[in-house]
């Protein structure tokens, strides 16, 4: 069969409501997997910095769908307002104990997804869509891919926060047993295979980084994935100059994220003891939910863990350094343009600092390794006139590319490519 271009004119009435040229919003159905408040971990942060992008625009009309509660959504209804025009839930699952959760292990799905598969979801999301029109339906995260209806049509958007087969995989390479090793592995081609089929179903596919886009084109076919920039809130994140006093080491992020511990076990077994060696005083704030008893039952020199708080910026102000040590992990670390944008100095591994558009020496300091870490920190520790630097010229940075509305512009233009593809 031939396919005959459209003319000028014809493309132009096919041409979706909500596009250039059109006075009407965008209709958006925005499925998340998880209740997007408190904003605690960096995909939370990531999205509700694009959502609140959008609709600060003008332009699209959001109904954003997740699990949540009655009382989540009352207490938390202000700020859904600002990311959104309707909130939809459907009622959370009660986490099972990992025991309870073993079975997953033997399903086709990785462990992750099959977790997101359960009824409640399923029916909200096709309830919601079968009942109204969307010009683009946006599943959040891959996993929530698995929430996808049979014979769904028209524009579809799948937002992706990492390569998530990248970080099985290395969490494989870096696993401390024979057996967890095996494990990681399975999960990765698992995660491989889930991710190749249920991303090539998209009209297109939104990656956090150039890196990450280009990785999913090469491992997976995936032509259609479209980057986004790492996007800050930086008058949320105000700047102001490092500190002097006490010195003090920060690091933020969610405890409960595997690669988050990995690193924060490798810097304060192998990092910190060369650290308080040379600075005996130093601290070490470890800032975020659910650390594992493991690590806050150790009661090491001069290491605290907060567990969750309202507001970061109270507990990271004060620090000479800001450290990512992560030895494994996917996407950006929208940490360290929240750290940039408040002015803290930045020392990160190579993969702690991927995909994210920033140069060693003049906007953080690049540092792989246990001895390489412990230098960075203590370099930081006692240049004032070096955190300085860093800290200026990475503000300077984020404010030119990295805002969050340019980031959620950017999305925005995906989604009316994603509507003009499809009709």
């Amino acid at each position: 069969m031939t396919h005959l271009a459209p003319t000028p004119d014809a493309a132009r009435q096919a041409a979706p409501q909500g596009s250039a040229g059109s006075s009407r919003a965008l209709r958006i159905a925005f499925i998340s997997p998880v209740f997007l408040f408190p904003a605690d971990a960096g995909g939370k942060i990531r999205t509700g910095n694009i959502l609140r992008g959008l609709k600060e625009s003008g332009q699209f009309d959001i109904t954003l769908l997740s699990p949540a509660t009655a009382e989540q959504q009352r207490e938390w209804q202000a700020e859904l307002d600002r990311q959104c025009q309707r909130f939809v839930r459907w009622e959370p699952s009660a986490p099972l104990p990992r025991w309870r959760r073993a079975p997953d292990l033997l399903s086709a799905l990785p462990i992750n997804v099959a977790a997101d598969r359960t009824p409640a979801a399923m029916a909200a999301v096709q309830g919601l869509l079968a009942a109204e029109r969307f010009d683009v339906v946006v599943f959040d995260f891959v996993h929530a891919a698995v929430l996808r209806p049979e014979g769904l049509k028209g524009a579809t958007v799948c937002f992706t926060h990492n390569v998530e087969a990248e970080i099985f995989e290395r969490h494989a390479k870096t696993a401390a047993s024979a057996p967890l090793r095996w494990l990681w592995a399975s999960q990765a081609a698992k995660m491989r295979r889930f991710e190749r089929e249920a991303l090539g179903r998209f009209t297109r596919v939104v990656a956090v980084s150039e890196r990450d886009a280009k990785k999913f084109a090469e491992a997976d076919g995936l032509t259609m994935a479209r980057a986004i920039p790492t996007g800050v809130d930086l008058d949320f994140f105000s700047w102001q100059a490092p500190a002097d006093g006490s010195p003090t080491v920060v690091f933020t992020g969610s405890m409960d994220w595997e690669a988050n511990v990995d690193g924060i076990r490798f810097y304060i077994d192998e990092v910190w003891p060369r650290v308080r060696a040379r600075v005996p005083n130093a601290q070490l704030r470890v800032v975020g939910k659910n650390p594992p008893a493991s690590l806050v039952q150790r009661n090491l020199p001069g290491v605290t863990f907060t567990g969750f708080v309202d507001d970061v910026r109270d507990h990271a102000r004060d620090a000479q350094a800001f450290v990512i040590p992560l030895r494994v992990g996917g996407g950006t670390r929208i940490k360290a343009f929240e750290a940039m944008a408040m002015g803290l100095p930045v020392v990160s591994t190579t993969i702690g600092i991927e995909g994210l558009d920033v140069d060693d020496g003049t906007h953080f300091l690049r540092a792989d390794g246990a001895e390489a870490l412990a230098d960075a920190t203590l370099k930081l520790i006692a240049d004032g006139a070096l955190r300085l630097k860093l800290s200026r010229a990475a503000r300077e940075l984020v404010e030119a590319r990295f805002g969050h509305r340019v980031a959620a512009d950017v999305f925005g233009r995906i989604l009316i490519e994603a509507v003009e593809a499809a009709a």
